[in-house]
Formats: structure tokens, C-alpha cells, sequence
């Protein structure tokens, strides 16, 4: 057993390059993972006009008689007060999956709601929207194969706006991009609709336009086509595509964008820099950097590394403080800056990072991994960067994190311990009058983690 420990661990306990392609691999194992979860519908919302929500409104299952009379009276009604009626009455009937299966039965349905939604009525094109909203909210895959028709009559009305991308019904364009979203989820997405009818035309270029911080911004329909634009990326088909039209420092900009309301307000509305536009704008940003088109196209984030990592921060913090859920999104976003570059690492460095980096990790395992793994795609950097890591509160942080039960954590912990070993020896001496070695014992029975913490052990006692 000794022998056998001894071969595997030559020359220098574990090889720079051994080290780097297991971290990479799990990096990419990391992503993949992630990649598939973030593949779920981000909200399944309802938001009746206040109005409506009152006693008799409450939404009941419609037959075939009468949603043939709610379509025809949308289409021909004699006033329009009446054709918007038929269809909030037809939209609450919606809600229930019995109506649904109705509707797509009901010949020439889909067809009249696609009519009455490209019509040049206003009130009468967000009532059908809705409608179209309600029927994306279905997991059945019946009803979304109905609503596929639909999809090229979206992205019609969609790009047939100005480059400015300004709708007078703001309503309808946020409720059209929240349908969008939910069918970008459907299993044909990345084969039927994405590469032929979104790829294809002008409308990544609207959303981007979209998505530019100023004063023509609007939030709600901002959070919805960045909805949008996340279930594009995930699905690879055209990631080079949206970064050569500049995807990176538009979602930059909007990053700045987002911190700056932070810092101009503590009572800044969630729905500005929470869960609904954050969120995806932070995946958007990650996935794209794992693209290899990135190193292609230098330059395209257009933004000093430091503001991006500045900004960043200002957004962790406001989300440990207000919404501790998104730290983890934030953090991938961290990640993946620093995973391939020397100078999101200095920059790291220089705006004296660390301390408030090392402040997340009692929130959580998920958290304390996300953090670990930043320190080491710093320390990985080489001997200047360790230097500069050290000394400070890492080591006592780290010492920490070593008492903790969950394995990965532990095991992230001693990768970020074995490249301080490495580039930084005079770790070595403290780590030992810090009662190192016994917190290492703790661990050495475990499957997962014996060898790093004989191969720390090693180098500490022959250091």
C-alpha cells in the first residue's frame, strides 16, 4: 500500500497538469449538470388585472360549445368591449388542462387565436397573447406540439418592429416573450425552432437591442426575452452566432447596469436585480464563457475586467444580504471568468476580493464549493498569484472549511491547500504550527479523500 501511494504521488506529490485536468474535467461535469438544470421553466405565474381577481371570476373548465362561441365572438363581435370579453373569458378557461385539450382539438382554433393576436387591435392582441401564455404553460406534450404553429407568427410580430425594438404595447411584447420562453423549453426546441426560426432571422438582434441598460430599458420585457435568450444558449445551437453579434458586452453592460441600481438604492425592486432579471442574465453571461468562440473573438466584452468583477461583487453582496438563493449563479459567473484568465484573477486580487469572498462560505456546501473553487482557479495561476493570496485569512479559512462533513467541500479544500503547497512553500511551516496535520487526520479513512490527504500529509512533513 505504502509502494503503491509513493508511485502515484511522484514526482511532486501530484503533477501541475494532473491537477489541472482533473479540475477541468470536474469543471466540466460542473456545467453539463448545470447546463440541464437551468433547462427548467423559470415561474409558472398568473397575474390577473386586479379586477378581475375578484368573487366570480374564479376560472372554470369550458366545453367544445363554448369555446366555439367565445372564438366566434372574438372574431365577430359587434363591439370590441364584447371580442375582448369572449377572450379573457376564453383565457380563465384556459387555466385548466381539460379546456386545453378542447381548444387544440377544436378545429381552426389555433389559427383564430394566431389571427386575433396580429391584428391591429391592442387590447385585443394581449388577450390573445394571454391566451397563447396559458396554453405554454402546459407540460403536456400535446398541447405544445399546438402550439408550434404559433411560434413563426411570434417571431414575425416580434422582428417586424424598429431597431429600437419599442412596441406602444409593451403588454403584449411581454407577454409574447413570456409564450417565447415556455416554447423554447419544448423538446423540438433546439432542432425545429432555434436553428431555423429564431438563428435565422433578425430577432437575436432585437433582444439584444432589448437588453441594452438606458432609459429605453423596460424590466418586464427585458426579464422575459432574457429568459429568452438563456433557453437559446443552453441549447448550443448558435452560441458563436450570438457572440459575434456582441451577446457578451451587451449582457456586460446590463451586468454594470444592474450593480449601479444597486448601489443607487437599498430598496431596489427584485424584480430589477432578484431572481427575475439577474438570474438570467448571470447564466446567459456564464454559459457564453464557456463557449471556445469566446477566445475567437477577443474583445467582445468591451468592459475593463475590473468593472466587471467590481460590479459582480456589489451584486453578491446585495444578494447575501436580500436573496442568498442567487449567490451560487453569481459565483458560476466568477468561476468562469477566472477559469482561463490571469487577469479576472488579478483583478481579484487588486480590488482586495478575497476577505469578502471568504465571507460567503458559511452559507452554504453549494456556496462554500463555488468559492473554493474561484481561490483555486487563482492560486492554479502560479507562484506570483499565491503570493499575493498569502499571507491573510486564507489559511485560517481554510482550516475551517477542513472541519466541515461534506466531502466536496473538504476535497476543494485540499486541492486549494496542495497549490499553496506548491507555489507558496512557506504555507507549509504555518499550516503545521496551526495544528494542520490534525485536521487532516479527520479525513484520512474517507474513500474520496485519502489520497489528497496523504499527499498533503506527505508534503507537509517533508516540507
Amino acid at each position: 500500500m505504502w509502494s503503491r501511494r509513493q508511485g502515484r504521488l511522484r514526482p511532486t506529490v501530484c503533477g501541475v497538469e494532473e491537477l489541472r485536468r482533473r479540475r477541468r474535467e470536474q469543471e466540466a461535469a460542473l456545467r453539463k449538470a448545470r447546463r440541464e438544470q437551468q433547462l427548467v421553466s423559470k415561474r409558472l405565474l398568473r397575474e390577473d388585472a386586479p379586477e378581475e381577481a375578484g368573487e366570480g371570476c374564479v376560472a372554470v373548465i369550458l366545453g367544445e360549445a363554448e369555446v366555439q362561441q367565445f372564438l366566434r365572438q372574438a372574431q365577430r363581435g359587434a363591439e370590441e368591449k364584447e371580442r375582448e370579453g369572449a377572450l379573457v373569458s376564453l383565457r380563465r378557461g384556459l387555466q385548466h388542462p381539460e379546456t386545453q385539450q378542447t381548444f387544440i382539438q377544436l378545429e381552426g382554433s389555433m389559427r383564430t387565436l394566431v389571427g386575433l393576436l396580429t391584428s391591429n387591435q391592442a387590447l385585443l392582441q394581449l388577450e390573445a397573447a394571454r391566451c397563447l401564455h396559458e396554453l405554454s404553460h402546459s407540460e403536456q406534450s400535446t398541447i405544445a406540439e399546438a402550439c408550434l404553429p404559433a411560434t413563426s407568427y411570434l417571431l414575425t410580430y416580434l422582428s417586424g418592429y424598429s431597431s429600437d425594438f419599442i412596441s406602444p404595447h409593451v403588454a403584449v411584447l411581454e407577454a409574447l416573450g413570456y409564450a417565447l420562453s415556455q416554447l423554447l423549453q419544448a423538446k423540438e426546441a433546439p432542432e425545429k425552432i432555434i436553428p431555423s426560426s429564431i438563428l435565422a432571422s433578425t430577432l437575436p438582434q432585437h433582444m439584444l437591442q432589448m437588453l441594452q441598460p438606458g432609459p429605453k430599458l423596460n424590466p418586464g420585457v427585458a426579464v422575459e426575452f432574457a429568459w429568452c435568450l438563456h433557453y437559446i444558449i443552453c441549447s448550443q445551437v448558435g452560441n458563436p452566432l450570438l457572440i459575434g453579434h456582441g451577446a457578451l458586452s451587451t449582457l456586460g453592460l446590463l451586468l454594470l447596469d444592474l450593480a449601479g441600481a444597486v448601489q443607487r438604492t437599498e430598496d431596489v425592486g427584485l424584480e430589477l436585480v432578484g431572481e427575475e432579471l439577474a438570474c438570467p442574465v448571470l447564466r446567459c453571461l456564464s454559459n457564453l464563457l464557456t463557449e471556445a468562440a469566446v477566445e475567437t473573438v477577443g474583445g467582445q466584452m468591451q468592459l475593463r475586467d475590473e468593472r466587471v468583477v467590481a460590479a459582480l461583487f456589489i451584486l453578491l453582496q446585495f444578494f447575501f444580504q436580500k436573496q442568498p438563493s442567487l449567490l451560487p449563479e453569481g459565483l458560476w459567473l466568477l468561476n468562469n471568468l477566472t477559469a482561463n484568465s490571469p487577469s479576472f484573477c488579478t483583478s481579484l486580487l487588486s480590488l482586495d476580493l478575497i476577505e469578502p469572498l471568504l465571507q460567503l462560505l458559511p452559507v452554504s456546501n453549494v456556496v462554500s464549493i463555488m468559492v473554493l473553487t474561484v481561490l483555486c482557479n487563482v492560486a492554479e495561476k502560479g507562484p506570483a498569484y499565491c503570493q499575493r493570496l498569502w499571507p491573510g485569512p486564507l489559511l485560517p479559512a481554510l482550516l475551517h472549511t477542513l472541519a466541515f462533513s461534506d466531502t466536496e467541500v473538504v476535497g476543494q479544500s485540499l486541492e486549494l491547500l496542495h497549490l499553496l503547497f506548491l507555489y507558496q512553500p512557506e504555507a507549509v511551516q504555518v499550516f503545521l504550527q496551526q495544528s494542520g496535520l490534525q485536521a487532516l487526520e479527520r479525513h484520512q479513512e474517507e474513500a474520496q479523500l485519502q489520497d489528497r490527504v496523504y499527499a498533503l500529509q506527505q508534503t507537509a512533513l517533508q516540507g
